[in-house]
């Protein structure tokens, strides 16, 4: 039998189920009234800038419908704005607000400082293998459609 691939599914299955509860946690910390889901939203465009709608439902593999309706949600609280894309007057370009930087930077740092202590017993190896291991893990997920 395949009993890495079971301790796979098995860790993965864990992480993901506190990565969902912290995601959770970190939406509420930004605004108490942002979801979960749309935390991720303000991840992606804080690190790869301003995109289209559909880049950014593409990059999640959700539906347009429901990309519209999370950055609506974020437009609403002030999170995020949307400009006209000079290279298509039809589109729009998603962007953090200042605001929305603002909130999300001081989340995502506290989130960081307790990952520096969660794992201040692991080598900075150990830290960069995972992370390696996690966008390798993350990039053959790109390839599926």
């Amino acid at each position: 039998m395949d009993h890495e691939f079971l301790a796979l599914e098995r860790e993965l299955a864990v992480f993901l189920r506190r990565a969902r509860a912290s995601s959770g946690e970190m939406a509420r910390e930004v605004h108490p009234e942002l979801e979960p889901a749309a935390y991720g939203l303000l991840v992606r465009l804080e690190e790869a800038g301003t995109q289209r709608a559909t880049a950014l439902a593409a990059y999640f593999g959700v539906g347009k419908a429901t990309m519209s309706r999370q950055l609506r949600a974020l437009e609403d609280l002030g999170l995020v704005a949307r400009d006209p894309d000079p290279a298509d007057g039809r589109a729009s370009l998603v962007r953090l607000t200042d605001e929305g930087r603002t909130r999300f930077r001081r989340v995502r740092d506290a989130r960081r400082a307790r990952y520096v202590r969660k794992l201040a017993g692991w080598d900075r190896a150990e830290v960069a293998e995972l992370a390696r291991l996690l966008h390798q893990l993350n990039a053959s997920g790109e390839d599926t459609t």
